[in-house]
């Protein structure tokens, strides 16, 4: 199956090190082309001069970018790909898009015989690396049965969210959560440091009380109490991530105060610590807000 892979990032180039092998013809290319060559040069693939030429003769075009603005401007920008994809071929976006976008975009590419799935996936670099990423994906079943080996190259829980933009709507929502959920424990974290409570007896209750989650019982004991603070998905992108489930839940008529105020909280965070920082470190606003540390 030939494949062209756009989108060599923290998360892409390990789903694409899935692709380099048989049954699969692997082109790859990426903005920053060094990260191409330097991909190439560990993984069965050959390196694109251009996404265009990435793309001709693909059977499958797998995208995963930042958000739906840099899939749009791989399609129509000056040196876009939209006349270059094959009648027949399936674009499959494992961007976390926005579904307005990404309704748009499979409208336009089913009037030229493309299909497009949108599949953002769950699960970070470690799973990523692992080939055992969450996959939630929105679009025909047809359509999916075309795509299905490259899924299955690199996810393991394989979700049909609904029709096109329910997987980038689920994943914008679970993401919200996952926002939440930092917020909220660091929070609660905070105001126990400061009531002289020790955050791992804090942890070790929580973790076996009602009030446990991913965050606590992994992400905070890793991460905020080692310092450690690894990127493996920027708060920027958490930060894009809530924005679409606001927008959707707006879009729809929706109330979701909560999920706004930690919206706007996120924001604030991105906005004081920086566009490289890792998610998690968003604590560290709630830390110097309140005068203590999490350790």
């Amino acid at each position: 199956m030939r494949v062209a892979f756009i989108g060599l990032g923290d998360i892409g180039s390990l789903m694409a090190s899935h692709l380099a092998r048989d049954p699969f013809s692997l082109t790859v290319w990426n903005r920053t082309a060094s990260k191409a060559q330097e991909f190439a040069s560990t993984h069965s693939a050959r390196v694109a001069s251009s996404a265009v030429e990435a793309v001709r003769g693909a059977e499958v075009v797998v995208t995963c970018l930042p958000s739906s603005a840099e899939v749009e401007a791989v399609l129509h920008g000056k040196t876009g790909i939209l006349d270059a994809l094959e009648r027949g071929a399936t674009l499959l976006d494992c961007t976390s898009g926005d579904p307005a976008t990404s309704r748009s975009i499979a409208a336009e590419l089913s009037r030229r015989g493309v299909s497009f799935i949108d599949a953002p996936v769950s699960g970070g670099t470690t799973a990523a690396k692992s080939g055992t990423l969450t996959v939630m994906w929105g679009g025909a079943e047809s359509d999916f049965e075309r795509v299905r080996p490259v899924i299955e190259a690199f996810g393991k829980k394989i979700v049909h969210a609904g029709p096109v933009g329910a997987g980038d709507a689920l994943k914008a929502v679970n993401n919200a959560l996952l926002a939440v959920h930092i917020l909220s424990t660091g929070e609660g974290l905070a105001i126990l440091v400061k009531a002289g409570v020790d955050p791992s007896t804090a942890l070790e209750v929580i973790n076996a009380s009602s009030g446990r989650s991913n965050t606590s019982e992994n992400l905070i004991p890793q991460r905020v109490l080692t310092r450690a603070f690894p990127r493996t998905f920027r708060l920027a992108l958490l930060d894009k991530d809530i924005g679409i489930a606001e927008s959707l839940a707006a879009e729809l008529g929706m109330q979701t105060p909560i999920l706004s105020l930690a919206a706007r909280r996120l924001h604030e965070a991105r906005s004081t610590l920086g566009e490289e920082v890792d998610h998690v470190e968003a604590v560290k606003m709630i830390e110097a807000e309140n005068g203590v540390v999490i350790e």
